[in-house]
């Protein structure tokens, strides 16, 4: 009786064994099958999908098969694991191990948002409106209404947000990447006005901010930031007229079509530096830190003119009469390829990357 009873746990522990090796296998099988992806593509999980739902789904699509050892192992080795929402980049090399390693690290594919140095808010929203994978809230919005959402109401958007490249997953909304770039220019701003030079005719930050904006607008050169922002920090401290023409073509707005004419100068706007003294009311762009900075630690000098080469670069001049000097060589005699201000920057094509 005994014999037998240690025969029949025997068959039964033997029956388990082959069991659980035949499970194991099946489990092995399905984690190492090569998914049936022709080319790269994504795979979207929504709030709330589990993985469960997400392998059948594959598994009807004809991506995968063996759904259940799947689910099965997921249940059994990565119960504590949580399934992050967003966009996966399937390849056709990898297996469903893969898949799943995806998963756990959370590698959803990152979308780029690039504010460029120099844009105006209008062309910041139509760089958010011209995003797919965003979710569009502001259409049809006032600039006023969006900064009000933003929690920022009163407050002019113009220059009040920081150029950076932003990365962010399907589906986040315009307003979160407004903020996240409102935020950033506020801790950049901070963190350079702690550090200025003495003696700025600057009331506060905003004001070194407007600076900012108009040395960004007129800098064809990196280098000579430094130099711009000496030459209107003093013509702000001698009572001068700044006299810059990105803040005439702001003041234009839509009437502004590539050239400004002597009437243009002579037309009053609040952004006119040639008719009004001191800075103009706002910024007129978004600028990044190197123009921050040059606001706040203009280059010491004597110079009270600039005039432009033609190819980006300045001719400073201490005196109005070797002012006149330069811009007899450089604007009455122009070249085909002449230019006043410096050329248009684009923002660079969309990337995704994995993070």
């Amino acid at each position: 009786m005994i014999r037998k009873l240690s025969f029949a746990l025997l068959g039964a522990a033997l029956l388990a064994a082959l069991a659980l090796g035949v499970i194991a296998w099946k489990v092995y099988a399905a984690l190492e099958q090569p998914l049936q992806v022709a080319e790269q593509r994504t795979l979207e999980v929504q709030p709330g999908d589990t993985p469960s739902g997400v392998f059948q789904r594959l598994e009807r699509e004809g991506t995968l098969s063996g759904s259940f050892w799947l689910r099965l192992h997921w249940r059994l080795r990565l119960s504590g694991q949580t399934l992050h929402s967003g966009e996966y980049q399937l390849r056709p090399d990898m297996t469903a191990r893969d898949l799943i390693g995806l998963w756990q690290r959370g590698e959803v594919v990152q979308h780029t948002l690039t504010i460029v140095e120099g844009w105006n808010f209008r062309q910041v929203r139509a760089a958010l409106e011209a995003l797919p994978t965003i979710q569009q809230t502001l259409a049809g919005v006032s600039d006023d209404e969006v900064m009000a959402r933003l929690g920022h109401s009163g407050v002019h958007p113009e220059g009040r947000f920081f150029p950076d490249t932003y990365s962010f997953t399907r589906g986040v909304a315009d307003t979160e990447l407004l903020q996240r770039a409102f935020s950033r220019l506020e801790a950049v701003l901070d963190e350079e006005w702690q550090t200025r030079s003495e003696g700025l005719p600057y009331m506060d930050p905003y004001h070194a901010l407007i600076m900012a904006s108009i040395i960004e607008k007129e800098t064809g050169v990196p280098a000579e930031r430094g130099e711009i922002a000496g030459v209107f920090v003093r013509r702000l401290q001698r009572g001068m007229l700044l006299q810059t023409d990105p803040t005439v073509i702001y003041g234009m707005g839509e009437r502004y079509q590539g050239r400004i004419t002597r009437n243009d100068l002579r037309r009053p706007t609040p952004y006119n530096t040639y008719t009004n003294t001191g800075l103009p009311p706002t910024p007129i762009a978004m600028v990044g830190r190197e123009a921050i900075h040059a606001a706040l630690h203009p280059a010491e000098g004597q110079s009270l003119y600039f005039v432009a080469r033609g190819d980006g670069s300045h001719v400073f001049s201490d005196s109005l009469s070797e002012h006149n000097r330069a811009v007899r060589e450089y604007q009455l005699k122009r070249r085909a390829d002449y230019r006043s201000s410096p050329p248009p920057r684009q923002a660079p094509a969309p990337i995704e990357n994995i993070q």
